[in-house]
């Protein structure tokens, strides 16, 4: 099975319970009802990214559904927590891209998505051969991998929150979700908003 299609979600959820309260991240992520099985981080040759509006409408309730998800959780008061799956997409569609997983403490969703982004778009550059400094700053090694033409689109799912005052388990997640081929038949790709 290599999907054609994947989307990005992302969901918080707080509850007494540690389990009730990633089921409700789940829920807040529209992925709740599938049956999820976390794979590694590659994304297929030629595999598009669609909406999430998109995607959601291609899974169905009990359906085994393979995912590259990040995922954190606390029960401490306003500690801040995130999940973020970087993504990056090669030009050609005969190379795989990569996806990357990064779940943090104390980092924003500005920070955490930045480090995911530029994880994926690293493990993809030093597959292609792409000379970089690891030392600089991701916004310059970014306009680096875009001008090689060999890395086309890069780009990031963060979900942050802050540990309820109350001492709830709160929990985030961040998932890229591939849809099964069978199920993307119907779709006329445009390009993905996330």
């Amino acid at each position: 099975m290599i999907p054609k299609y994947f989307f990005l979600t992302k969901g918080v959820g707080k509850h007494k319970e540690q389990l009730q309260s990633f089921e409700l991240a789940l829920r807040n992520a529209g992925i709740h009802y599938c049956n999820l099985v976390n794979v590694s981080s590659i994304v297929p040759p030629g595999c598009k990214l669609i909406t999430r509006k998109q995607g959601l409408t291609m899974v169905h309730p009990g359906e085994i559904t393979f995912v590259v998800m990040a995922r954190n959780a606390t029960n401490e008061p306003n500690r801040l927590v995130a999940s973020s799956i970087g993504v990056a997409i090669p030009s050609g569609d005969n190379q795989y891209g990569y996806l990357s997983e990064h779940h943090s403490f104390g980092q924003t969703d500005e920070v955490a998505g930045d480090y995911s982004e530029d994880l994926a778009a690293t493990m993809l550059a030093t597959t292609m051969g792409i000379q970089f400094d690891p030392e600089t700053a991701w916004d310059e090694r970014k306009q680096i991998f875009k001008t090689s033409g060999l890395i086309i689109k890069t780009d990031n799912i963060t979900q942050s929150a802050k540990g309820a005052k109350n001492g709830l388990w709160t929990t985030t997640i961040a998932a890229a979700v591939f849809v099964p081929p069978e199920n993307g038949k119907h779709l006329k790709t445009r390009k993905a908003t996330t």
